[in-house]
């Protein structure tokens, strides 16, 4: 089964597209959309790494509102328009996901869906159900 959702705790859509589905069987799944430094309010902060920051959290409350931790992301790619100060890049990033290693994939892009966005993150994030039966 499929569930489409835009969380309250994020911006409106900007396009036609939906912010998360999750998918639910054996396993659940959750796809989010690209998520843009948009605060709920429409705000763009004019720093790309504080967009970074804000894409990351709204990545989080999307991943919060499906139920699911940051822990349960197995899958991100970054798309960044301009320069990005790698070291400072590396360490948002790290705050982000503590310990968690999921795979991840960082394209360097001419532009995003509006001048103002510097970056957007897309994220997969999975649960595995398994039941008493299965574990004996």
């Amino acid at each position: 089964m499929k569930t489409s959702r835009n969380p309250e705790s994020i911006h409106t859509p900007v396009a036609p597209y939906t912010h998360q589905i999750e998918t639910t069987g054996p396993q659940r799944w959750l796809t989010i959309s690209g998520q843009v430094g948009m605060e709920v309010d429409g705000t763009i902060p004019a720093s790309p790494l504080e967009q970074l920051e804000l894409a990351l959290e709204n990545v989080k409350r999307n991943v919060e509102a499906g139920d699911m931790k940051v822990e349960d992301i197995t899958k991100l790619v970054f798309y960044l328009v301009g320069e990005f100060e790698a070291e400072s890049r590396k360490r948002i990033i790290g705050q982000f996901l503590g310990d968690h290693l999921p795979c991840m994939t960082m394209i360097y892009v001419v532009a995003l869906a509006s001048p103002a966005f510097k970056v957007e993150v897309d994220a997969w994030a999975c649960q595995v159900k398994v039941s008493v039966d299965e574990l004996f």
